[in-house]
């Protein structure tokens, strides 16, 4: 296909990575303001950048909470997604929505499911049966029509098209906008992710599909051990998204 941004996505902030001993006993979700607080033994964990753990809804909050309750002795920065997710869009997405919207728009012009094989047989009509409906959503819920392409040229797609995914991602709250920063990438198509986010498709789902020329393959050449466990940890990512977006509607 085409070449595309990074897969995974810049920008987001970094928990600590040196061992940090769990410190608290109890974990908390509590009305804070006009929204929900995170809470560890009745204090509020801070952000990298000293801001309040504070989430839109109670749901969402649950989410981050459950992270902090399930952490062993030593925090593993790597089982807490959504703690992630709260704190780029606390310290950072609200500065730099402008700058997130374009990046999210760049993927929807390079999108992976309008970069078509033009053999085999069998995997073109696996595409065609399983992106068109996708790219006709797309048409009828965003107002966004991008064109498809057989091959791996690039070609560019509308400025209309492209401008209305933007519009979609900047119409979002800074906790949803930054889930869509993560799910793009994820996902390599800004069109599925949106598609995640307003409830359309199941983060599983959507990842099967932005992945169907791999899976094509494993299908005719057997499966690679470390590369299935990749992609496993890519899938729970784009479950624990569909999670986070579900939470904020």
């Amino acid at each position: 296909m085409a070449d595309t941004p990074s897969r995974r996505p810049a920008g987001f902030v970094e928990l600590a990575q040196d061992q940090v001993r769990r410190f608290w006993k109890t974990v908390s979700v509590e009305p804070d303001g006009q929204g929900w607080a995170v809470r560890l033994d009745g204090k509020m964990p801070k952000s990298p950048a000293g801001h309040s753990l504070v989430l839109p809804t109670q749901a969402a909050a649950q989410i981050v909470a459950e992270e902090w309750a399930g952490q062993g002795e030593v925090l593993i920065p790597a089982t807490m997604p959504a703690t992630r997710l709260a704190f780029t869009a606390i310290d950072r997405v609200r500065e730099v929505r402008e700058a997130v919207a374009d990046e999210i728009t760049a993927y929807a012009g390079s999108d992976v499911i309008c970069y078509l094989a033009d053999t085999p047989d069998t995997l073109v009509e696996r595409q065609a049966r399983d992106w068109t409906p996708w790219r006709d959503w797309a048409e009828r819920e965003l107002g966004c029509v991008l064109v498809p392409v057989a091959g791996i040229v690039h070609r560019p797609q509308a400025d209309e098209a492209l401008a209305a995914v933007r519009k979609q991602a900047l119409a979002l709250d800074d906790y949803a906008l930054t889930g869509l920063a993560m799910a793009t990438p994820l996902l390599g198509s800004a069109l599925l992710a949106l598609a995640v986010q307003r409830g359309a498709l199941s983060g599983a789902e959507a990842f099967d599909l932005s992945r169907l020329d791999e899976a094509f393959t494993e299908d005719r050449w057997g499966v690679d051990e470390e590369a299935a466990e990749r992609a496993e940890a890519l899938r729970a990512e784009a479950v624990m998204l569909e999670r986070w977006f579900a939470a904020l509607r």
